[in-house]
């Protein structure tokens, strides 16, 4: 075993930190990451990071699965409304009334609230030219920014990652946090960069014992195991296997590391341990006093809210909400997930006006396409093309943007046609908000909206 392994797993031991899961964050592989997170007890001030704006924080949220726009942001004012949705129809004496023509759908009060004290902006008829209806190809479309028929390597937000602060994905992965499981592909780039999680209490080791001396005994020997290496053996001396099932689509290690697949899985789980170390001290001394929803869609804002209180150096974080696939029996499901959604967000809003950061803190919505514009036999609505997005927080400007689609003038497949292209959504909040040049990450030049002041 060499100097430099040892020195290594020292150094590791030293930072006390407790094993973490290899899935939990995308990696980097140079121990120089271990000096740049400094120590993960430390309280730290918003850091300073060249190429962006330090006060800004850019949240998005996504309904998987394609939400029924229609009646999300419901035209009671059109009778070709009710004539394509006998069943599924809004009253237009039970919307929550933005003007003479358009309501929310009556479970979404609490962004109502929101909405009339000028904090939402609803971007109408939101999608993108030769719609695609398929749930993945979709997504990635709105995740990479690309055009229906062009596949991207690297996502919207992984680009202005690249372009803005190149290498910094080494020095701060947490520059990115997904809450989740697996980073969308939104936030790919080229560089490693990023870290998703669902719950940084579950990224703990969890002895099998009761008995101190064993507990601590444990806790020495997975350390050990998971300490990295620049030799072909593990922290035990034991010869590295095959590594074959690490997790798919994690980037291999550059070549000029010459690092093992056993240093590439080490090095991965001492991020994803230093990473969840920050997060679990970010949010150990924030106790906030709004009540949010006892729904996982409103815990994971609840966690981003925590982490911001906690002056972690996060730029974007990512968070999303499914079961918004509403073939059949539409009417209470949409219901109940409008009103998770709107309960949720609005609870997330308030924590934040009680830190004091809600003026630094812009939301963004999608979902990778609305709904047919007729319902269908099942008391539901099939995949469509065109819906809302919503951009909310006290530095927006609030309002209407776009028109509403025409529902007298559907294509021939019977979807609404598109009034806004999703990325000049896009480009309004890299250019106003994230302050950065959209049109060489967006690869076209798009009209920006007025829903952010420049």
């Amino acid at each position: 075993m060499s100097t430099k392994s040892i020195l290594t797993r020292r150094e590791f031991l030293q930072r006390g930190v407790i094993l973490a899961a290899t899935s939990a964050t995308i990696p980097s592989f140079l121990l120089r990451t271990v000096h740049a997170f400094d120590n993960p007890r430390d309280a730290r001030a918003t850091q300073s990071i060249p190429g962006m704006p330090n006060e800004r924080i850019l949240v998005v949220l996504q309904l998987g699965g394609g939400n029924d726009g229609i009646n999300t942001v419901v035209p009671f004012g059109d009778d070709n409304y009710y004539r394509l949705r006998k069943t599924l129809a809004i009253p237009a004496d039970g919307t929550l009334k933005l003007n003479d023509s358009v309501g929310f759908h009556p479970s979404m009060a609490k962004l109502k609230s929101l909405f009339d004290d000028g904090r939402v902006a609803v971007v109408q008829g939101v999608g993108y030219p030769n719609p695609n209806r398929s749930h993945f190809r979709s997504t990635d479309i709105w995740e990479t920014a690309s055009d229906a028929n062009v596949v991207e390597k690297h996502g919207w937000l992984g680009r202005y990652f690249d372009a803005q602060c190149p290498g910094c994905g080494e020095k701060h992965p947490e520059l990115a946090i997904n809450i989740g499981r697996i980073p969308p592909d939104a936030l790919k780039s080229s560089q490693p960069l990023g870290v998703a999680l669902e719950n940084p209490d579950a990224l703990e080791w969890k002895p099998t014992t009761k008995d101190a001396m064993a507990v601590q005994e444990e806790k020495k020997i997975f350390r050990e195991l998971n300490a990295p290496t620049n030799s072909n053996f593990g922290g035990t001396g034991v010869p590295a296997r095959d590594n074959s099932t690490a997790q798919a689509g994690t980037p291999a290690p550059p070549s000029s590391d010459s690092v093992s697949p056993l240093d590439y899985v080490q090095r991965t789980s001492m991020n994803a341990q230093l990473a969840s170390e920050r997060v679990k001290e970010a949010i150990r001394h924030y106790k906030g006093t709004v009540d949010y929803p006892q729904t996982e869609f409103a815990r994971r804002l609840k966690l981003i809210a925590q982490m911001i209180a906690g002056k972690m150096p996060t730029r974007v974080y990512y968070a999303s909400m499914g079961g918004f696939d509403t073939h059949a029996n539409q009417k209470q499901n949409h219901a109940n997930l409008l009103t998770e959604f709107s309960t949720a967000v609005e609870a997330f809003h308030r924590d934040l006006k009680q830190q004091g950061n809600d003026g630094r803190v812009v939301m963004m919505t999608f979902s990778e396409f609305g709904r047919r514009a007729a319902e269908n036999a099942s008391d539901g609505t099939d995949h469509g093309a065109a819906a809302p997005m919503f951009v909310i927080g006290t530095p927006v400007k609030g309002g209407l943007y776009a028109k509403y689609p025409a529902l007298n003038d559907l294509d021939r497949d019977g979807d609404i046609k598109m009034t806004a292209d999703f990325r000049s959504v896009y480009a309004t909040i890299l250019e106003n908000w994230l302050k950065a040049k959209a049109e060489p990450l967006l690869r076209k030049n798009f009209e920006k909206l007025a829903f952010l002041p420049a």
